[in-house]
């Protein structure tokens, strides 16, 4: 007889949420994962401690140092530094790392909130603070309220849901119309002539909706929309 597999005791984080989306539970499974995601709220209230302006920059962990999109949301993290706001992001590799890099680099506050995957990510090595959450929903939240802006480079899944998202809270005036910036117009180009052709061409948006968002190449135009927004909305000098 071969040797019987070990018993699973723990389940990992990525275990229970399957279960837990695999439909209707009974009702003390369904009280636990209510508990559990109460805790892990909990923690980043408590952990994340973002006192001025900050804004959370989006986009692929795939890109490596040199490629172009990495240098880009690094000039960026450092230009947002430099402007006087925290950088945070889903604090992994490649477009998260390059910003927490440049923030870093600039002598800003660099804050990413990573996640526990089946394939681990590490928390990149140009963070100041970070917390770890085991669940995709409640670290997306965190990245969106302690942020007065979105700043998103290219990026897969992911990024396109958290964008869409964010587009989605703005849009339903769930949470105030802040600033979202997507970098890499060469990227984002197509995505918005499917917007403007196919959503509001069948009139599934309004047409103010297109204008929720901005493209740009530039770190400094990114930083001057910002600072226009926060000149607006405060009525005091803009950051430049």
């Amino acid at each position: 007889m071969g040797r019987e597999a070990a018993p699973r005791f723990l389940e990992t984080a990525t275990d229970l949420e399957k279960k837990f989306l695999e439909g209707r539970q009974n009702r003390a499974e369904e009280l636990e994962s209510a508990v559990r995601y109460f805790l892990e709220f909990l923690k980043g209230f408590e952990s994340l401690d973002v006192a001025g302006p900050a804004v959370t920059v989006f986009g692929s962990a795939r890109f490596k140092e040199g490629n172009r999109y990495y240098e880009l949301a690094r000039a960026t993290g450092r230009r947002l530094a430099e402007a006087g706001y925290a950088v945070i992001t889903g604090g992994g590799p490649g477009v998260m790392e390059a910003a927490n890099r440049g923030a870093k680099e600039a002598g800003g506050l660099s804050i990413g909130c990573n996640i526990t995957l089946a394939k681990e990510q590490q928390p990149n090595p140009y963070l100041d603070d970070f917390v770890q959450f085991d669940h995709f929903f409640v670290r997306k939240v965190m990245l969106v309220k302690y942020s007065t802006a979105f700043v998103v480079l290219p990026g897969g899944f992911g990024t396109l849901d958290e964008v869409f998202e964010t587009l989605t809270l703005i849009q339903t005036d769930t949470i105030e119309e802040f600033p979202v910036i997507l970098m890499g117009s060469d990227y984002w180009c197509r995505m918005q002539e499917f917007i403007e052709e196919s959503l509001l061409g069948h009139e599934t948006i309004d047409s103010d909706d297109i204008h929720l968002f901005q493209i740009t190449d530039s770190p400094e135009e990114a930083v001057r929309i910002l600072a226009d927004v926060r000149n607006h909305n405060t009525g005091g000098a803009a950051i430049s």
